[in-house]
Protein backbone atom coordinates (compact mmCIF):
# COMPACT_ATOMS: atom_id res chain seq x y z
CA UNK A 1 0.00 0.00 0.00
CA UNK A 2 1.75 2.82 -1.31
CA UNK A 3 1.85 6.17 0.98
CA UNK A 4 2.00 9.60 0.13
CA UNK A 5 2.70 13.14 1.16
CA UNK A 6 1.83 16.43 -0.40
CA UNK A 7 3.84 19.36 0.60
CA UNK A 8 4.65 23.05 -0.88
CA UNK A 9 1.17 24.34 0.00
CA UNK A 10 0.53 27.98 1.04
CA UNK A 11 -0.42 31.51 0.55
CA UNK A 12 0.81 33.13 -2.79
CA UNK A 13 -0.48 36.94 -4.35
CA UNK A 14 -2.21 36.59 -8.18
CA UNK A 15 0.25 35.64 -10.33
CA UNK A 16 2.66 34.31 -8.39
CA UNK A 17 4.41 30.90 -8.22
CA UNK A 18 4.05 27.61 -6.20
CA UNK A 19 5.54 24.17 -6.59
CA UNK A 20 4.12 21.34 -4.78
CA UNK A 21 5.62 17.96 -4.34
CA UNK A 22 4.64 14.47 -3.79
CA UNK A 23 6.70 12.10 -2.15
CA UNK A 24 6.38 8.25 -0.91
CA UNK A 25 8.43 6.66 1.39
CA UNK A 26 7.24 3.22 0.39
CA UNK A 27 9.92 2.91 -2.51
CA UNK A 28 10.02 4.82 -5.79
CA UNK A 29 6.48 5.51 -8.07
CA UNK A 30 7.87 4.16 -11.13
CA UNK A 31 5.17 1.99 -11.70
CA UNK A 32 2.65 4.38 -11.07
CA UNK A 33 0.55 6.90 -12.66
CA UNK A 34 0.05 9.96 -10.49
CA UNK A 35 -2.65 12.68 -10.36
CA UNK A 36 -3.24 15.91 -9.15
CA UNK A 37 -6.57 17.04 -8.15
CA UNK A 38 -7.83 19.84 -6.33
CA UNK A 39 -11.31 20.60 -4.51
CA UNK A 40 -12.44 23.68 -3.95
CA UNK A 41 -14.95 25.00 -1.06
CA UNK A 42 -18.44 23.59 -1.93
CA UNK A 43 -17.24 22.00 -5.28
CA UNK A 44 -16.83 18.48 -6.14
CA UNK A 45 -12.75 17.73 -6.37
CA UNK A 46 -11.57 17.52 -10.08
CA UNK A 47 -8.35 16.48 -12.01
CA UNK A 48 -5.21 18.36 -12.19
CA UNK A 49 -3.07 16.54 -14.26
CA UNK A 50 -1.41 13.51 -14.52
CA UNK A 51 1.98 12.10 -15.18
CA UNK A 52 3.04 8.67 -16.04
CA UNK A 53 5.90 7.92 -14.26
CA UNK A 54 8.01 5.19 -15.71
CA UNK A 55 8.05 7.28 -19.51
CA UNK A 56 7.61 10.87 -18.28
CA UNK A 57 4.09 11.30 -19.71
CA UNK A 58 2.00 13.75 -18.97
CA UNK A 59 -1.50 15.27 -19.14
CA UNK A 60 -3.03 18.54 -18.28
CA UNK A 61 -6.57 19.55 -18.07
CA UNK A 62 -7.54 22.19 -20.24
CA UNK A 63 -8.12 24.58 -17.64
CA UNK A 64 -4.92 25.14 -16.26
CA UNK A 65 -2.70 23.94 -19.22
CA UNK A 66 0.08 26.09 -20.34
CA UNK A 67 0.48 27.48 -16.20
CA UNK A 68 0.67 24.01 -14.83
CA UNK A 69 3.27 21.25 -15.77
CA UNK A 70 4.20 18.00 -13.85
CA UNK A 71 7.01 16.45 -13.56
CA UNK A 72 9.23 13.63 -11.25
CA UNK A 73 12.30 14.08 -8.89
CA UNK A 74 15.60 12.21 -10.14
CA UNK A 75 14.97 9.51 -7.60
CA UNK A 76 11.40 8.72 -8.86
CA UNK A 77 10.02 8.86 -5.30
CA UNK A 78 8.49 12.35 -6.13
CA UNK A 79 6.23 14.11 -8.05
CA UNK A 80 5.77 17.93 -8.88
CA UNK A 81 3.28 20.15 -9.52
CA UNK A 82 4.57 23.64 -11.22
CA UNK A 83 1.77 25.88 -10.90
CA UNK A 84 2.46 29.24 -12.82
CA UNK A 85 0.59 32.75 -13.09
CA UNK A 86 -1.82 31.92 -9.89
CA UNK A 87 -5.01 33.32 -9.65
CA UNK A 88 -8.21 32.30 -7.09
CA UNK A 89 -9.58 30.34 -9.13
CA UNK A 90 -6.78 27.55 -8.34
CA UNK A 91 -7.48 27.97 -4.38
CA UNK A 92 -8.01 24.46 -3.09
CA UNK A 93 -6.41 21.93 -1.26
CA UNK A 94 -4.56 19.99 -3.54
CA UNK A 95 -4.17 16.32 -3.48
CA UNK A 96 -1.64 13.62 -4.86
CA UNK A 97 -2.70 10.47 -5.79
CA UNK A 98 -1.20 6.98 -7.14
CA UNK A 99 -3.12 5.17 -9.93
CA UNK A 100 -1.42 1.24 -10.64
CA UNK A 101 -3.97 -0.36 -12.42
CA UNK A 102 -4.56 1.82 -15.75
CA UNK A 103 -3.04 2.01 -18.94
CA UNK A 104 -3.12 5.82 -19.30
CA UNK A 105 -3.70 8.64 -16.80
CA UNK A 106 -7.48 8.60 -15.92
CA UNK A 107 -9.33 11.55 -15.22
CA UNK A 108 -11.76 10.13 -12.01
CA UNK A 109 -10.85 10.48 -8.30
CA UNK A 110 -11.96 7.13 -7.82
CA UNK A 111 -9.83 5.50 -9.69
CA UNK A 112 -7.03 5.97 -7.78
CA UNK A 113 -6.05 3.83 -5.23
CA UNK A 114 -3.80 5.96 -2.88
CA UNK A 115 -4.63 9.37 -1.45
CA UNK A 116 -2.37 11.86 0.37
CA UNK A 117 -3.68 13.79 2.77
CA UNK A 118 -3.61 16.82 1.21
CA UNK A 119 -1.59 20.47 0.83
CA UNK A 120 -4.05 23.90 0.77
CA UNK A 121 -3.47 26.58 -1.47
CA UNK A 122 -5.10 30.34 -0.90
CA UNK A 123 -4.32 32.83 -3.94
CA UNK A 124 -5.57 35.45 -2.53
CA UNK A 125 -3.50 39.86 -2.21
Amino acid sequence: QLQLVESGGGLVQPGGSLTLSCTTSSGTLTYYHIGWFRQAPGKERELVGCITVRDGGTYIEDSVEGRFSISTGDAKNTVHLQMNDLNSQDSGIYYCAADWRGTTCRGRARDYESWGRGTPVTVSS
